[in-house]
């Protein structure tokens, strides 16, 4: 039996790599010709402190110069000296570059383009190449716009699954990647696919998590749910708050009550700005953030939208004086 690492290296760049019960996290990225920090390879040095954001391990003979009491007590660990006893995740302090690795590219082919809204297209790849793919939920891809050498990037919107995966994309006006995919993409067509990327992705659920989501944004959010419930659901509270600018801006609404009807701990709330909006909660994602919901700061908040509701998340908490215990976000804005 194996373990599942994945490494996130600081220019965002995500390796996945298998680690035997017996070996140290540290001989297995070498083996797999990973070069993560190391020096002394005897728990000594200090040189492989990374952080272990998810997973359980335990840890072999090291000395308190290499790594403190307190310094593990939050989280880090020495990955010379670090066997893994579940699926874990690390943030390695170095660049992909330095460690002598780079993120994957992968080949596949247009499945679906779907016209959800006037203002989202949703894309579903599919490639054998596909199945070797892995990302944490909530990661991102960047995608070549078939016919050029530009990228662009998005979050996916599910999870990998029988060598497919999807994403939501924003129609923009002009825009490269959804000018394609409207008029010119036909099933079959290739598409070249580099990932994963990005530390936006879902923690392991120790406290209530909150959601907050603007237009296609929602879309790292499916991937996360997909996991949980996957993992056969959570014991703490996950509510999701959606907000897009008019009706007809509100998507995969229908995936949205499947979760709530399988995760008995999951509720969402749809938010148009619009003021002729059928929906029942009008304004904006800011004005419909409950204190229950903040849970007195004990909350784990994960945010993706524009960068003004980014910004306008980020000015409420402030104002509230409201200081989560873990705060993730990722902004986007049309290329």
């Amino acid at each position: 039996m194996t373990h599942q690492i994945a490494l996130n290296f600081e220019d965002g760049v995500t390796r996945f790599i298998d680690c035997k019960p017996t070996e140290t996290v540290a001989d297995a990225a070498y083996r797999q010709s990973i070069n993560v920090p190391i020096d002394c390879r005897d728990g000594a040095c200090g040189t492989c402190t990374c952080f272990v954001e998810a997973g359980e391990f335990t840890m072999g003979e090291y000395i308190e110069d290499a790594l403190s009491q307190a310094a593990a007590a939050e989280g880090y660990a020495l990955s010379c000296q670090m066997y893994p006893k579940s699926d874990c995740v690390l943030r390695i302090p170095a660049s992909s570059e330095v460690c002598k690795t780079r993120q994957a590219n992968f080949s596949a082919t247009i499945s679906e383009v779907r016209q959800l809204s006037a203002s989202t297209l949703s894309l579903t790849l599919r490639g054998e190449a596909l199945n070797k793919l892995a990302f944490l939920p909530g990661q991102y891809a960047n995608l070549q716009v078939p016919g050029s050498d530009q990228h662009r990037a998005y979050s996916f919107s599910s999870m990998p699954r029988d060598g497919s995966v999807s994403f939501l994309i924003r129609n923009v006006p002009g825009g490269l990647m959804s000018g394609f995919l409207r008029e010119r993409a036909q099933v079959g067509d290739n598409m070249v696919l580099a990932g994963p990327l990005g530390s936006f992705y879902l923690r392991d659920i120790r406290r209530p998590v909150l959601m907050l989501a603007g237009g296609t944004g929602l879309a790292p959010f499916l991937a996360m749910l997909t996991k949980v419930v996957a993992a056969g659901g959570s014991s703490h509270p996950i509510h999701l708050i959606y907000g897009v600018n008019s009706d007809t801006d509100l998507v995969e609404v229908d995936k949205l009550a499947a979760f709530a009807d399988a995760l008995p701990n999951f509720t969402y709330a749809l938010v148009v700005v619009s003021p002729d909006s059928t929906q029942p909660r009008k304004g904006y994602v800011t004005q419909h953030i409950d204190a229950a919901q903040l849970n007195d700061g004990d909350v784990d908040i994960y945010l993706c939208g524009p960068p003004p509701m980014v910004e306008a998340v980020t000015q409420t908490m402030r104002e509230r004086a409201i200081h989560p215990a873990s705060f993730h976000y990722e902004k986007f804005a049309a290329a």
